[in-house]
């Protein structure tokens, strides 16, 4: 009997304790229950298949890039991340947005931001490390793609992670009516593809017996970018298009593993268009493309045949573009077609342009099913025709067909993603 009425007054209590916190939450505009943040968690589990074994895949490469190779994914299952999301409303003036990236190796912070509430003008100031949104696709999370991996132009001049950076963002909505929106963005400048601004020292012989070469290290913070996105409707369309320009120093340092450092300049230049037509309720068709050109100037740093450091003046002009198609034909299923291509590949040096192959190309076809909001499985075939070997000093495309399928669970409150 004691037990009993122990249990009701806790139970009292309880409801006594809930009741005071819903009172206080609708009363109070600032009260701690509303500023409770919002987690969710995402896991990405796949099943993969090359036809190529692993170990002959590592010796491929994309010709005139470096470290392009998905390396992340093995033949068979593979645990791709879990992405733990962490926002919330700090007081009237702020939002804070945190996100982490688990992998079977490691933990990173992803994102870990602040931005603003009330500027005015219609100023919005971002703060910390965060995706920039230089072109279309760089500033969303791997969950929200429509194809499993980056594509192409992307992985091959940005890298995996993109331009993800420790920096500042200032944006202005223009009062027009559509939208209009101008942006620029300060970074450190850390992308090792482009911007690392980490310099380096090279012994003028391989074996270490000559003298030193130090290239300094950038001033910081070295990455500066700029962007204008403007989106309107016609009807049931909505169309969404920019312009993104990047810049900065240039220090990359592959001298062990790819026999090349580079010291110089980058300026990386972006178009992007969405169009999106909704048909009903639950179908719609969307179409996307970008558009990425590269351009570096400076030295390049190698060892010859002698062991001798050669130092020669270096430049490189890189481009290409993507285009994707996604139907949407009914509340759960949807169909889409990806074609990459780098169309632009020219490397001159000491102005001798050098004989690199050009116009690769990849397809990606892929089918997703969703359960339900929280919850995708995506079928993804792609057509590789972008690697190449080297076999008797001889260079020979390969060809690369890749087949996975993905699953991906989404728990927890995630705020809607943007258009």
């Amino acid at each position: 009997m004691i037990n009993l009425f122990k249990v009701l007054l806790l139970a009292l209590f309880i409801l006594v304790f809930m009741t005071h916190d819903l009172l206080e939450a609708s009363s109070n505009p600032f009260s701690q229950v509303k500023f409770n943040p919002n987690i969710s968690l995402i896991s990405d589990f796949s099943y993969f298949s090359r036809n190529i074994k692993e170990e002959d895949y590592k010796n491929l490469y994309i010709p005139g890039f470096t470290n392009t190779l998905d390396n992340n994914k093995e033949n068979g299952f593979n645990l791709n991340y879990v992405e733990v999301d962490i926002r919330s409303t700090v007081d009237p003036y702020f939002d804070f947005v945190s996100v982490f990236h688990i992998d079977k190796e490691n933990i990173e912070i992803e994102e870990a931001y602040f931005q603003t509430r009330t500027l005015p003008h219609n100023l919005k100031l971002k703060g910390g490390k965060f995706l920039s949104s230089f072109g279309r696709l760089n500033s969303q999370h791997q969950h929200f793609w429509n194809f499993s991996d980056a594509p192409l132009i992307y992985k091959s001049i940005l890298g995996e992670e993109g331009i993800n950076e420790i920096g500042i963002q200032l944006t202005y909505l223009a009062p027009l009516p559509f939208f209009l929106q101008l942006g620029t963005e300060l970074f450190q400048g850390d992308n090792e593809f482009n911007f690392n601004r980490s310099g380096f020292t090279l012994n003028t012989k391989q074996d270490l017996t000559g003298d030193e070469i130090t290239i300094k290290d950038t001033n910081k913070p070295n990455l500066f970018t700029s962007f204008i996105k403007a989106s309107w409707d016609i009807g049931n369309t909505t169309i969404l298009t920019g312009l993104s320009y990047a810049t900065g120093n240039t220090r990359t340092n592959l001298i062990d593993d790819y026999n090349e450092a580079l010291s110089g300049k980058t300026n990386l230049y972006n178009f992007e268009l969405t169009i999106k037509h909704i048909i009903d309720s639950y179908r719609y068709l969307q179409f996307q493309g970008e558009y990425i050109s590269r351009k570096f100037k400076g030295s390049r740093f190698y060892y010859d045949d002698n062991n001798d450091l050669v130092i020669s003046d270096y430049k490189k002009e890189q481009a290409g573009f993507y285009l994707q198609t996604v139907y949407k034909f009914n509340q759960r299923y949807r169909l889409g077609f990806r074609y990459d291509i780098i169309n632009k590949n020219d490397i001159f040096e000491n102005d001798l342009k050098q004989d690199i192959p050009s116009n690769l190309y990849r397809y990606s076809f892929m089918l997703d099913f969703f359960p339900s909001e929280f919850s995708y499985i995506r079928l993804q075939y792609n057509i590789d025709r972008t690697l190449f070997k080297e076999l008797n000093n001889v260079v020979q495309r390969e060809k690369v067909n890749e087949f996975m399928i993905q699953f991906n669970f989404s728990i927890g409150a995630h705020g809607a993603h943007g258009f």
